[in-house]
């Protein structure tokens, strides 16, 4: 159990007017969490501050080797004004794998899902009341040495910010063109792909962009080495239903394990759909598709919860699904997830975890 000391700001934001134009990660909250890591003493001196700066040396480890983790998640209002997590033991366990990975300390489960509470409670009043808004929530942690050699830090700093987030779909769900990229690859065995770090967002940077510039919302990633198989969506885990059943990328080292899709295989299953996680090609995909066999594609994850697919492009060659339209599936899983998280669905799986009355 953490002793979390708290100082709140004497000077708070004025809160925003019109929820409506929130956009995504562009306002923060008053108050931030910290606690540092040295080694030797572990995790210490957590504490909820006024949201500022830091200030760290040109020479931080972080800067040179990028030797960092983070988390997303969010905080919930629902209709009685109860503030609500989505199963943030989940985040917490995903952080620990992707701190043993990346030699960050890995810090207790029961005391990161206690530091969200804590953070979310004390800024309660900034959860937004709009039907979709939500508070977002970064969870993050920076090696802090001074030095230039190439080892494992022994300092750290563990923090949370929280941002009020607009509602993903403010007008409607709309699916989105994807580009399958053969050329960049975004992981392979061995490497970093299954954790949240940041380097792994930095180097799927260039084929966003050049996708981007072709009308495309997102890339499909390939594996990393025969590029034949498929990944993951831009930030999201993508999911195919051909023929009555559901196939996604095993998350295996080069996929991260998505909260969101975890969730997502545990209602298909409940609903009675078969649930495929493996190698698929993507020449299997686009075959399914031309026959019409394809017939739902949807990305998951924590901002979007789900993002509908209406067309693949794989190298000039194109499958349109589902008639643009979202199809049947892909709807329940949002209406049910977003009904969980939201309050207006019982939670029938003991997902919701609530942290107190707005």
């Amino acid at each position: 159990m953490l002793d979390i000391k708290i100082t709140k700001t004497t000077a708070p934001k004025a809160k925003p007017a019109d929820e409506s134009k929130l956009g995504f990660g562009k306002l923060f909250s008053d108050h931030m969490f910290l606690m540092d890591y040295t080694d030797g003493e572990g995790w210490h001196d957590a504490r909820i501050v006024p949201y500022a700066p830091f200030e760290l040396d040109p020479a931080c480890v972080v800067f040179h080797y990028a030797q960092e983790i983070f988390e997303g998640m969010k905080a919930y209002r629902t209709a009685d004004n109860t503030i609500q997590l989505f199963r943030p033991d989940c985040n917490a366990q995903r952080m620990q794998d992707s701190s043993d990975r990346l030699c960050i300390p890995q810090i207790p489960v029961e005391d990161f899902v206690q530091a969200v509470k804590a953070l979310v409670e004390v800024d309660k009043d900034w959860v937004p009341h709009t039907d979709g808004a939500s508070l977002y929530i970064r969870p993050f942690v920076i090696a802090s040495d001074i030095g230039l050699g190439v080892h494992a830090s022994k300092h750290y700093i563990f923090c949370i910010i929280c941002a009020p987030s607009g509602a993903y779909y403010a007008e409607g769900i709309n699916p989105v063109r994807i580009y399958v990229e053969d050329e960049y690859i975004r992981a392979a065995p061995g490497l970093t792909g299954f954790t949240k770090c940041g380097g792994n967002y930095a180097a799927s940077i260039k084929a966003g962009e050049l996708a981007e510039q072709q009308g495309f919302a997102q890339v499909l990633w390939l594996d990393g080495v025969e590029k034949k198989y498929v990944e993951e969506v831009g930030s999201m885990n993508i999911m195919f239903k051909i023929d009555g059943k559901v196939y996604t990328a095993a998350c295996t080292g080069t996929v991260l394990p998505g909260v969101t899709r975890r969730s997502c295989i545990e209602l298909l299953k409940d609903w009675g759909y078969e649930v495929i996680e493996g190698k698929l090609a993507i020449a299997d995909v686009m075959k399914a598709g031309h026959e019409g066999r394809l017939e739902e594609v949807f990305g998951t994850g924590t901002a979007a919860v789900v993002s509908p697919v209406k067309e693949l492009d794989w190298k000039g060659d194109k499958v349109f699904i589902s008639d643009g339209k979202i199809g049947p599936v892909t709807q329940k899983l949002y209406d049910t997830m977003t009904g969980m998280q939201w309050g207006k669905l019982p939670d029938t799986k003991g997902w919701i975890v609530p942290v107190c009355k707005g």
